[in-house]
């Protein structure tokens, strides 16, 4: 018999934890008690054990980040337009996340004893509001990077990282690749213990949903699907925005658009892998399109290697389903510090598998917007869910952002391939 995957393996360890804590909160109330006592600890160890390797590892892909950035763009015009699009819409897509988001979630009360039960069980609340603008801004930038480090404050630490990465481009060569050289050992190495650390995710998960479900009851399985149906709608939102945005920014016909897209959505939905969908991207560009090989040749693999546009909205949507179930109001301020943290960190975080990126990517936008991390560790193992949704947006993006710049490159045009769709 094939044993279960490692995706299967953590849902059914979440399917397991909610029942045990159920039945055990049903049975006796001292007896779920004592269990939720004993298995808090086990999961706050695990969720610890992964939270060790993300400021190295968020420093060293935001390094990789800006450098893989200088090089796509250095070749060419073509390619910076196509980085200013890239920067554009994922501003755009996390911008509409921290706008729907909170405001989707304002409309569903908090299970009392979920909030409770994260309040009383994992970790208390942030005290204190939120920060004034003259703070906020003073914070920007890091008086100690180091300091910031081992304070986990990832906003000054990622705005250290940028200044960083975008110094080495302006050093020799050589000793650039070799610092470029040390990140990327850095961040391999980091990624080798989040594997090792998700070996025991079951383990974990187990433990976290039986101490929440034990002392929260079936509210926890609410608020999670709850966050599933919020996740995929944010999702297939974002699908329909490209729709509008290749209308307005590209020039084309949305229905064109669309037909264009189809048999690459369905590839993206049966796969659930931009990069295996890549071949058919430049096939619908380059063929339904009309697009010029010159440009989707090169951009679409860019898009495919930097640019995904449900990444900044799952960080600011998981970020935000935290305070909602903490019973905290977020304030502008941190959505605005979230929403950009959440650009930065996508661009950097693409081609990471999904649950080592998670805690990488989600967890600094949650911590930069002064919110409490455990609940993450149950947000990890529902997270694979939604994603036919996320591939499914972000391969439409991917041809939403190839159309746009080829409307803006009349210089890469190619005379052997079919003119443009015109609009309708």
């Amino acid at each position: 018999m094939r044993w279960p995957g490692a995706t299967t393996r953590v849902l059914l360890a979440l399917a397991a934890g909610a029942i045990a804590g159920l039945a055990l909160a049903h049975a006796s109330a001292p007896a779920a008690a004592t269990a939720a006592a004993i298995a808090q600890p086990i999961g706050k160890l695990w969720l610890s054990a992964l939270q060790m390797t993300v400021v190295p590892l968020v420093l060293s892909l935001v390094i990789l980040g800006v450098a893989n950035a200088a090089n796509a763009a250095a070749s060419g015009r073509v390619a910076r337009r196509a980085m200013l699009v890239f920067v554009v819409l994922l501003s755009l897509f996390s911008g509409y996340a921290a706008v729907v988001a909170p405001t989707v979630l304002a409309s569903v009360e908090p299970d009392p004893q979920l909030a409770a039960s994260l309040q009383g069980g994992m970790v208390a609340a942030p005290a204190g509001g939120a920060p004034s603008l003259a703070q906020w801004i003073g914070n920007i930038v890091p008086s100690n990077a180091i300091m910031a480090a081992a304070q986990g404050a990832m906003l000054p630490l990622v705005v250290f990282a940028l200044f960083f990465g975008f110094a080495l481009t302006r050093i020799a060569a050589e000793r650039r690749a070799q610092v470029i050289g040390l990140c990327q050992g850095i961040a391999d190495a980091m990624i080798v213990i989040v594997h090792w650390v998700l070996l025991a995710a079951p383990l974990g998960v187990f433990a976290l949903m039986l101490a929440v479900c034990a002392q929260a009851g079936l509210g926890v399985v609410g608020a999670l699907a709850g966050y599933i149906v919020l996740q995929c709608g944010l999702y297939l939102g974002a699908t329909a925005i490209c729709y509008v945005l290749v209308a307005v920014s590209a020039g084309r016909s949305p229905l064109a658009f669309a037909r264009a897209a189809l048999p690459v959505q369905v590839v993206a939905a049966s796969t659930q892998s931009s990069l295996a969908t890549l071949p058919a991207m430049l096939e619908s560009a380059r063929e339904r399109l009309g697009i010029p090989a010159t440009v989707a040749g090169l951009v679409l693999p860019m898009a495919v290697t930097l640019f995904r546009i449900t990444s900044p909205i799952q960080y600011v949507t998981a970020a935000c389903f935290v305070a909602w179930a903490y019973g905290i109001e977020l304030a502008p301020l941190q959505l605005a510090a979230g929403a950009a943290l959440a650009v930065v960190i996508s661009l950097g975080s693409v081609g990471l598998p999904g649950q080592v990126s998670f805690m990488a990517t989600v967890l600094p936008v949650t911590q930069s917007m002064g919110l409490p991390l455990e609940p993450l560790g149950l947000l990890l193992a529902v997270d694979t869910i939604p994603d036919v949704f996320a591939t499914t947006g972000n391969v439409t993006g991917d041809l939403a952002a190839t159309s746009i710049v080829a409307r803006h490159s009349p210089d890469a045009g190619d005379p052997d391939e079919p003119p443009p769709v015109e609009a309708a």
